[in-house]
């Protein structure tokens, strides 16, 4: 079935996928590149499987069949607009105070004059 593309839409006119990225190669010579980790399909996919691309509606998307992925340039282009992405792609912030790493086992707090601590390294 034809798909009408709107002609003011950027278009992809190349795709390839290394280990870790996506690069998409787009009609008007911007090149835009995303971590596959914000595609968990294409991330887990074999190299094989990353190769056997076709474009959506000549060019304003990009299918993987093996993987059942589907991605639009759009979403790449403005990727807050189209994406939730992974927890492991952008971890929470934290709130309240970091925790401090505890001391080595060569390492022993103690106690100076008027109250100040201080890490005094434990000699053989």
């Amino acid at each position: 079935m034809p798909t009408l593309v709107d002609r003011s839409e950027t278009l992809a006119v190349e795709v390839a996928c290394s280990d870790d990225a996506l690069t998409v190669v787009l009609d008007d010579g911007r090149t835009v590149s995303v971590p596959l980790l914000w595609f968990p399909r294409l991330l887990n996919a074999t190299p094989k499987q990353r190769k056997e691309w076709e474009f959506i509606g000549g060019g304003i998307g990009i299918h993987w069949e093996a993987i059942d992925e589907d991605i639009s340039v759009a979403s790449l282009l403005r990727p807050e607009k189209f994406m939730r992405l992974s927890d492991t792609a952008m971890p929470p912030r934290r709130s309240g105070p970091r925790p401090r790493p505890s001391p080595s086992p060569r390492t022993r707090r103690t106690r100076a004059r008027h109250g100040r601590s201080y890490v005094r390294q434990l000699t053989d």
